[in-house]
């Protein structure tokens, strides 16, 4: 039996409904049969909403599970075909915000890549452009601060995404030497611990696209939480 675990709607109506995704919370239905954040969020419009049936609701992008932060889901399939398309044009904007290991050597960059995923273990990794199946990742970043703490230096950082490429950020910043903080999965500081679904120092802290009905401009955004973001708050009230 799956375990309740709501999720905060951040809004929602009859075509979308945007919601808060909790840190080790996965997307959608997994290997390990914990509630997920699609099943919670059927729930909740369930209940809610007082309706007689299950509520329709579609998976347009995911998060890690390890990752939290603001997420929409379409209500219709002609919704969840209207993200999609914004999504494949780039037309949809995600940024993050993070916390790696290292102090980055520019204020400011791009990085690009080609990423070739390993459906069996779940995890993808760099590659020359010419790999069959490679695809290109690039994301930019903004140093917001730096940090020398103890458990070492730390660079906080605002990231957005170009492409939506499978552990995108975490590849993209672990092979330059800048693992995220807590990433047990590519950062070898971490890879040690056991505790696989730990949250990371990683967050969507804002999604930004067209109303797939209405066509408005929308944009949700969310104050980054976990214990590498609240312990940066600790560093500036000391």
């Amino acid at each position: 039996m799956r375990r309740k675990r709501e999720v905060k709607v951040l809004y929602k109506d009859q075509d979308i409904a945007v919601c808060e995704k909790p840190a080790g919370m996965p997307t959608a239905d997994d290997k390990s049969g914990d509630m997920d954040v699609f099943h919670s969020l059927k729930n909740q419009l369930f209940f809610e909403e007082n309706l007689d049936r299950e509520p329709e609701l579609y998976v347009v992008h995911r998060l890690d599970r390890p990752v939290g932060g603001v997420m929409v889901f379409a209500r219709t399939k002609e919704a969840a075909a209207e993200l999609s398309r914004q999504i494949r044009e780039h037309i949809f904007e995600k940024d993050y915000q993070a916390i790696v290991n290292g102090w980055l050597p520019e204020e400011d960059g791009v990085f690009t890549d080609y990423l070739l995923k390993d459906d069996k273990k779940n995890t993808s990794c760099t590659v020359p452009e010419e790999t069959k199946g490679a695809k290109k990742a690039e994301l930019s970043y903004e140093v917001l601060d730096m940090v020398e703490t103890g458990e070492g230096k730390l660079t906080y950082c605002l990231i957005h995404l170009m492409t939506g490429r499978h552990h995108q950020i975490r590849v993209q910043f672990a092979v330059r030497g800048f693992g995220l903080y807590g990433d047990t999965k590519y950062n070898k500081k971490f890879q040690k611990t056991k505790k696989q679904y730990e949250e990371i120092g990683l967050y969507a802290t804002r999604i930004s696209f067209r109303h797939p009905v209405t066509g408005e401009a929308c944009t949700f955004k969310a104050e980054p939480k976990g214990k590498a973001f609240f312990m940066l708050e600790e560093l500036d009230a000391w």
